[in-house]
């Protein structure tokens, strides 16, 4: 649950379970937490969450919404086959139902998957090692990356299996000339990882930009590989406090 102090439910609608609107809420203020760093791409980049209760239906944009603008009720509800459950007149992107369909129905782990375009992350994507191991940042994240090759904009349902295959038991995935894309067990986690990953990539882009690389000893690499295991466990630590930065801002995400 997030910690906060306002009334979580009191915006609720009555079909929609407590369990659902809390996941709601959180998604809807991942996609205000995007928009606050300045990682979104206008109307485009999708973040999604499984509902609870086992029906493997899951909450993606309304497609024609800037990311400030989404709230928890007009987050859309849709099935794997991507047909909308609860129509609460917001359609989809096609393309964001490839990317996270495919996620959602290979991983039950998979509660949350977030995919951007950001500068940073997309600049990454475009350079043939990917994310170098040369900050303390990359080397968390380093070891729990994939990499899917470019395919075309993701609208052919047929990439879901190679997007799958690709990604295989590993929560970051770098989308070569696309971006990035992360797996959490809840949208805090996702959103964690998300904030790891794009923060060492603007990092080496930055890093980059200013002469010669300094790689650490393959030790140091290796000793903060075994560290990098607890970063999920950040997540609850985190959340509570941009939840915070949110509703100090504007809290009209919840409604």
């Amino acid at each position: 649950m997030s910690a906060n102090p306002k009334n979580l439910f009191a915006s609720r609608p009555a079909h929609i379970s407590d369990e659902e609107w809390q996941v709601r809420v959180d998604l809807a203020a991942a996609y205000r937490l995007v928009a606050h760093f300045g990682w979104d791409d206008l109307i485009f980049t999708h973040l999604s969450a499984r509902v609870p209760g086992g029906d493997d239906h899951f909450l993606i944009n309304p497609y024609g919404l800037m990311f400030h603008e989404i709230t928890a009720s007009s987050l859309v509800k849709v099935d794997h086959q991507g047909e909308i459950v609860d129509d609460n007149g917001y359609r989809i992107n096609p393309a964001g139902f490839t990317i996270h369909s495919a996620i959602h129905m290979a991983r039950d782990d998979a509660g949350s998957v977030m995919h951007l375009h950001n500068h940073a992350g997309t600049a990454v994507s475009a350079q043939k090692e990917g994310l170098l191991p040369i900050t303390q940042t990359a080397m968390l994240v380093h070891p729990r990356i994939a990499y899917h090759d470019y395919e075309g904009v993701a609208l052919n349902l047929d990439e879901r299996e190679r997007i799958v295959n690709d990604l295989g038991d590993k929560d970051i995935m770098i989308l070569r000339n696309h971006g990035t894309l992360t797996v959490g067990k809840t949208v805090p986690e996702a959103f964690t990882l998300m904030y790891f990953l794009e923060n060492a990539c603007e990092k080496q882009i930055r890093a980059q930009a200013g002469g010669e690389l300094n790689y650490p000893s393959q030790a140091a690499i290796e000793t903060t590989r075994q560290q990098s295991e607890t970063l999920p466990k950040v997540a609850p630590l985190l959340w509570p406090g941009l939840i915070r930065t949110l509703d100090a801002k504007d809290d009209s995400y919840r409604g």
